[in-house]
């Protein structure tokens, strides 16, 4: 979508046109400063009065300077206006007719605050009394209103007001011109009597009203220029003396517009306009404008009607949008509401997100979703593919981060590779579902194609100063329809939308953080279980080490000096119950590391992994019988964060497994090597060439006391590989394994390399 540059609004939005010193010329000035309300600066067309020449107004009291000015007026002025500094435009103090040295003449009289001063303005009356008379303009006004209230539409409001302004001002044609939230503006309503072209639908670019612009026109409602033509009046002096600033105009009725405007107006081929602000809230909503091809004043009556009606209608039009946007929000809380529902049944939230996918793209009104964590990934409805899903939420986990809330409906225009997935995801609505970790739930819209219709080209020319100055900025000269087609966005989320995903972000984080505190209560109840059992375990089996040791020595004992007094039978009582005995003692001392795992603190040092191996390599060759062949592969190691006598148990068990259960091989084959590192985690594995296992059990492997072997055939005790487990996860790492029956295992694990 093209867009006006940067440096071209800027310049536009440096114009002082609060400030440019000087006036329309259909009327005069006086700032007035002071209790006595003396004249300090008054614009060059001040008529000469009888006796009273203008040029010695300056200084003097306005009730010298101009007495037929009555004490109601100066009252207003002193007090009055003082407390309410002209909020909305200038106070309109009635009509007071002047006999200057040319003739009578009436004036309508308007005052405003312009920070210390008093700003009085005398406009010429225009004359038309009948298209101003109050009689006439009341059946008007109170028909209007009363066709508000049957409009269905805000469409249907805008075109009312757009009739009714124009059969009022009597101009060729009346605009209704609202902002979009980049501040560009599209013709909403129209009504014209053909003498100027029509602008119905088309869209104006954002420089075409800077932003002190719009800002005058939320301050100041009614703005009117009778004649583009007009010699502009300068205001005498230029500075107020006692401030040395310019006068602050914002207020004014009289105040002369932008030379970029004016040019603006004639190349739209129009002599005069008006224009009336739209005001919902306190906000520029848009714009009445209004366009004449010759040069016309309205009557004052009349536009003070205009400034009514257009009030009106901005409360009428708040109204219905804030009843669209209830009605909206409460369709969306009911979808909200079944879903917190689902949630509460279900054991996660994602869980009930997942089994009613329909209400959560209801709930956005959106195309496709996505839950996506650092682990998991779940798609629902129409969505990129999983990968691409990924890139959005890296991307969002780098440049948002922390950001509960990220909505967009041109994704492809912040993050550049979504050009690619537009057909799915030109619109992203993202809330975060964590607090710690980067989570989130991610709506996606797709992109609709639309064909722009501007009114004209919205590029502004800019010219080169020939004295060496800043380049000048021209408005567009020609206002033929300008088309361009907008690619790469979503329909907009809706404030409704974007509220009610607010509202369910807070609601899954309740619920997470209610489950997190049950889950932490469980969690302290369970170590305080494992500590007690722990210190059981750790007890019973230092206490039955002696007495197992015993039972064995004597059982021992009582074979060798008394075995020849035993029949064959006995001795074989005495062998079994020394074997028995020595795998009891085998079994607590086994159960005394265990628990010990709990109890000892970790001493992490960089080890050489390489070493440790080594060294449990060099002592299980002694125990290893000589029949045996057995090829160790050991590869480079490298170093890892880790306790040396916990991680020398770990290499122990896994070895020792590694050999007993390649038993039965003709030649045993024991690998040992470092795989690639796993999120700034070493990766280590032990491989053999054994008897393997079946991959239906692996979730018993490493639990305490379970075996997928019978003890006839490997004998061991079952809590070799729960040590390996928790030293392992001590550490902080993971540990799994792979096998296949008959043909080997695997035993991965991984530990901290920092």
């Amino acid at each position: 979508m093209r867009s006006v540059q940067p440096a071209e609004l800027t310049a536009c939005d440096r114009e002082p046109i609060h400030i440019l010193g000087t006036l329309q010329p259909h009327g005069f000035l006086l700032a007035l400063e002071g209790p006595d309300l003396r004249i300090v600066q008054a614009s060059a067309n001040l008529p000469d009065l009888p006796g009273r020449p203008a040029a010695r107004a300056h200084g003097r009291p306005l009730s010298q300077a101009l007495p037929e000015v009555s004490a109601p007026i100066v009252d207003v002025l002193t007090a009055d206006l003082g407390q309410n500094p002209g909020q909305g435009g200038a106070a309109y103090l009635g009509t007071l007719t002047l006999e200057t040295e040319a003739g009578p003449c009436a004036y309508d009289l308007a005052a405003h605050r312009s920070g210390a001063l008093t700003v009085l303005e005398f406009e010429e009356s225009a004359g038309e009394a009948a298209a101003g008379n109050l009689d006439m303009l009341y059946p008007r006004l109170r028909a209007f209103i009363e066709a508000l209230h049957g409009a269905g539409t805000v469409e249907d409001l805008c075109g009312l007001l757009a009739a009714d302004i124009r059969q009022l001002t009597g101009f060729d044609r009346a605009l209704v011109y609202r902002f979009d939230r980049d501040w560009n503006g599209t013709v909403v309503a129209e009504d014209g009597n053909g003498v100027l072209p029509s602008y119905l639908d088309l869209r104006f670019p954002a420089s075409d009203i800077p932003a002190q612009a719009r800002e005058l026109y939320r301050r100041n409602r009614l703005r009117i220029i009778p004649d583009a033509a007009y010699a502009p009046v300068p205001i005498v002096p230029v500075l107020t003396p006692s401030t040395g600033a310019p006068l602050d105009l914002s207020q004014s009725v009289l105040r002369s517009v932008s030379p970029v405007h004016v040019e603006y107006m004639r190349n739209m081929g129009t002599a005069a306009s008006m224009s009336i602000s739209i005001l919902v809230e306190g906000a520029l909503w848009g714009l009445i404008s209004c366009h004449n091809k010759t040069p016309r004043r309205v009557p004052l009556p009349a536009r003070n009607a205009c400034d009514i009606l257009t009030q009106t209608f901005a409360l009428q039009l708040a109204a219905k949008e804030r009843g669209a946007l209830a009605e909206q929000r409460l369709a969306l809380g009911a979808i909200q509401a079944r879903l917190l529902a689902f949630m509460a049944e279900e054991e996660t939230f994602v869980e009930g997100f997942l089994k009613h996918p329909e209400d959560v793209l209801a709930l956005t009104d959106a195309g496709g979703a996505a839950i996506v964590t650092d682990q998991r990934c779940h798609l629902m409805g129409r969505t990129p593919t999983e990968r691409q899903v990924r890139g959005v939420y890296e991307w969002l986990s780098a440049e948002h981060a922390g950001a509960p809330v990220h909505v967009t409906e041109a994704l492809s225009e912040e993050y550049p590779p979504a050009k690619t997935i537009a057909d799915t995801a030109s619109g992203l609505l993202a809330i975060s579902i964590s607090e710690k970790y980067a989570s989130y739930v991610l709506w996606f819209r797709p992109e609709v194609v639309q064909t722009v219709r501007w009114g004209g080209d919205p590029t502004k020319a800019a010219t080169k100063d020939p004295a060496g100055g800043p380049d000048r900025l021209h408005p567009r000269k020609s206002f033929e329809t300008w088309k361009e087609t907008v690619q790469g966005r979503s329909r907009p989320w809706s404030v409704p939308e974007v509220d009610t995903a607010k509202d369910l972000r807070a609601a899954v984080l309740g619920i997470v953080l209610r489950r997190a505190e049950e889950l932490a209560a469980l969690t302290e109840e369970l170590q305080r279980s494992n500590k007690e059992l722990e210190a059981f375990s750790y007890s019973v089996s230092h206490d039955l080490r002696a007495p197992f040791r015993h039972i064995v020595g004597y059982a021992e004992l009582l074979r060798s000096r008394e075995g020849d007094k035993f029949s064959e039978r006995g001795r074989r009582y005495i062998d079994t119950i020394i074997e028995a005995a020595f795998s009891a003692g085998t079994l607590v001392d086994n159960l005394l590391t265990f628990s010990q795992m709990g109890r000892n603190a970790l001493n992490r040092i960089p080890c050489d992994m390489n070493q440790l191996v080594e060294d449990v390599r060099r002592t299980m060759i002694r125990d290893i019988p000589l029949e045996r062949t057995i090829r160790w592969q050991v590869g480079p190691l490298g170093r890892a964060q880790a306790d040396p006598v916990m991680m020398r148990l770990v290499i122990e068990n896994l070895l020792s497994n590694a050999v007993k259960y390649t038993r039965g091989r003709a030649e045993a084959v024991i690998e040992v090597g470092r795989e690639a590192d796993r999120d700034g985690d070493a990766a280590f594995y032990v491989r053999d060439n054994g008897v393997g296992f079946d991959m239906a059990y692996v979730a018993k492997l490493f639990g305490v006391f379970q075996r997928l072997h019978r003890v006839e055939d490997f004998e061991g005790t079952g809590i070799g590989l729960a040590n390996v487990r928790r030293i392992v996860e001590r550490h902080g790492g993971q540990v799994w394994a792979e096998g296949i029956l008959g043909e080997g295992a695997t035993f991965h694990f991984t530990l901290p390399i920092r």
